[in-house]
């Protein structure tokens, strides 16, 4: 089974052997590939919503894989019991909204030993949240996929020696290893403070002011940090 690129390489990311939970499975294409390619001897797929999982059943039901994928509805981590999955995977929600998954059920991130993250934005709090609470990025990796940049995030029980908050917002493992897609993801995320400069050109007050030079301020980094690349 092909799978886009994205999801591809967070499969890349799955220790071979191990149990994975893939948290908000839409269509199960990537537990069908974890089992299929034998990265995995058992997967659990989780979806809160009635049509993507009765999607990703009919899927599991077609590759015949229903002994090697336990399909659950439920909310975030919350259909799994602690120990159950050594791996956890969350992708295609907001930062904000992984960081809320995984901060819901502590018992069960306790007990993991690896986090595969492809958040939608929101990386640089998410990172932030990592780190404040025991977890260290430990590898990250762009991906082009339909012209799109992804971001893809492995974390692991550790602590995080990454104390500039613009590093944990850029990604500290996308600047050591020099991604290929970096210069382009730093282009899209000054294109972004740039937007919201513009739209303060407006605004009045000292509140408005400082946003503004703090955004200033952070270009300026960020253009810096895009000389070393």
């Amino acid at each position: 089974m092909s799978l886009a690129k994205r999801l591809a390489a967070l499969a890349e990311y799955v220790p071979a052997g191990s149990v994975a939970a893939d948290i908000g499975t839409d269509h199960a294409g990537l537990p069908v590939y974890l089992v299929e390619e034998g990265i995995c001897p058992k997967v659990i797929a989780t979806d809160l919503n009635e049509g993507p999982f009765r999607s990703a059943r009919r899927m599991v039901e077609m590759h015949k894989l229903e002994d090697r994928i336990d399909l659950r509805q439920g909310d975030g981590l919350k259909p799994l019991k602690p120990g159950e999955a050594e791996v956890l995977i969350v992708a295609g929600l907001g930062g904000r909204t992984v960081k809320e998954i995984l901060a819901a059920s502590p018992g069960v991130l306790r007990q993991a030993k690896r986090l595969i993250l492809q958040p939608m934005g929101g990386c640089g709090e998410l990172r932030a949240w990592l780190a404040e609470n025991g977890w260290r990025i430990s590898d990250e990796k762009l991906v082009e996929d339909e012209g799109i940049i992804y971001n893809i995030m492995v974390a692991e029980p550790g602590r995080e020696e990454v104390p500039d908050p613009l590093l944990l917002e850029l990604g500290p493992r996308l600047l050591e290893k020099k991604d290929p897609l970096m210069r382009r993801y730093l282009e899209e995320i000054s294109g972004r403070y740039e937007r919201a400069l513009s739209a303060l050109a407006a605004a009045k007050g000292e509140k408005g002011r400082k946003r503004a030079d703090e955004l200033k301020a952070k270009l300026a980094q960020i253009r810096e940090v895009a000389k070393c690349l």
